[in-house]
């Protein structure tokens, strides 16, 4: 009998930056035409960009309107209260930082200290009042410091996984109270809010709300029981069959003919209602995909071992399919963060809509081209933050190596 040598990974071949470029984009004569081709559009595109950035944009219109931008309407002497639950989020996002870093032998990698540098450089360099700069200067010091005591505390403390949960479960309901007023605060409505803090409600109250939804669709669509499975079937298929700008409009003008007369929910709530009831038909689905690729073999194991029905879905089967299912389900709450925008159409002044009003101010008359890029911007960095989490949260959970 022969000892089986120890499975070695291939070696890394390191190629230099001309033996690279030879490699990949000068290997013949057609991929060199095209990459100089290229390279020629993304240059001319480049330097226009850069020359009509700082020759012909008029960026006053971002300096002058940047509290429309975030807030929309909200009262100004009632700020402090989007800034302290702006400063909630920012220490729970740090310590749940810190403890998915538990692990990691560096926790302000180069790369971590190169990406916060260049968000501070970003701050300063956008046009905001200065005690704006200092502040969101300030969140950036306090994540980071979050960041480190939680990972020391994660170190020492197994059990704070649970006690973070319960600290986003709180700050979700601190920071809704806080926004809206009441026990105490004076009360700002709903119409008064607008930009980006209303695409950020609606689409972390429709996610936070979706999501259970989605998965108890999944779970009933796979029912052994008929009425079950068809009624979570005929659901998911139907609400998948129609628009969502379709579903908005419902829900802003159908809701309050079913209810009581002068019962009239409010216009965010009936939003939220039309995107969680939308969202999470496609979530389903999502989850579904998972279910079907848990192995057989693991359900079989689980009852062998003398698990029941329940308790063989919610600790073997269910962790496994939503672990296999996350590229899919962050994909779809990109999408939701995204579709927001439509809620513009039915009068809700989110950040698309405030951007609309702006332009139709004539002081600002012709600006699209600094207002859409500013916005897209901000999209750009909310959709990638979501990406770049799932990916780190898939990290965490990978148990393949």
């Amino acid at each position: 009998m022969t000892a089986t040598s120890p499975s070695l990974s291939p070696a890394t071949i390191r190629h230099s930056p001309v033996a690279w470029l030879r490699k990949n984009l000068f290997n013949s004569w057609f991929n060199s035409m095209l990459t100089l081709v290229l390279g020629g559009i993304l240059l001319w595109v480049a330097y226009s960009l850069v020359n009509w950035a700082f020759t012909m944009a008029q960026w006053q219109v971002l300096s002058a309107n940047l509290p429309l931008y975030f807030v929309g309407r909200y009262p100004s002497d009632q700020y402090w209260r989007l800034w302290t639950a702006l400063a909630l989020i920012t220490l729970a996002s740090g310590l749940s930082w810190g403890l998915f870093s538990r692990h990691l032998s560096v926790l302000f990698s180069r790369g971590v200290l190169m990406g916060l540098g260049g968000i501070t450089v970003l701050i300063v360099l956008v046009p905001m009042p200065g005690p704006y700069r200092a502040r969101m200067i300030g969140l950036i010091l306090l994540c980071t410091l979050a960041a480190w005591a939680g990972r020391l505390w994660a170190q020492r403390v197994t059990s704070l996984g649970r006690w973070l949960s319960l600290a986003w479960l709180l700050s979700f309901f601190v920071t809704l109270w806080l926004m809206a007023g009441g026990l105490g605060l004076p009360a700002v409505s709903t119409n008064n809010w607008g930009g980006l803090l209303l695409t950020l409600c609606i689409s972390v109250v429709s996610i936070a709300l979706s999501f259970p939804f989605g998965v108890l669709l999944a779970l009933g669509r796979q029912s052994s029981l008929p009425i079950i499975r068809w009624l979570s079937i005929i659901y998911i298929e139907l609400i998948r069959g129609v628009p969502l700008i379709s579903i908005l409009f419902m829900g802003q003008v159908m809701i309050p003919l079913f209810l009581p007369e002068g019962m009239r929910p409010d216009r965010v709530l009936r939003a939220i209602v039309g995107m969680t009831l939308f969202t999470a038909a496609y979530l389903a689905e999502n989850v579904r995909g998972g279910l079907q690729a848990v192995p057989r073999g693991q359900i079989e194991a689980a009852r062998s071992m003398g698990l029941n029905a329940p308790l063989t879905l919610g600790l073997i089967v269910l962790p496994q399919a939503l672990k296999i299912a996350i590229p899919a389900i962050v994909g779809q709450f990109i999408s939701l963060f995204q579709d927001t925008t439509l809620v513009s159409i039915v009068g809700l002044l989110e950040l698309l809509g405030i951007s609309r009003s702006i332009l139709a101010n004539p002081e600002f008359l012709g600006r699209y081209g600094e207002v859409y890029l500013f916005i897209a911007a901000i999209y750009w960095c909310f959709c990638y933050a979501m990406s770049l989490g799932s990916r780190k949260i898939e990290e965490a959970l990978n148990t393949d190596t």
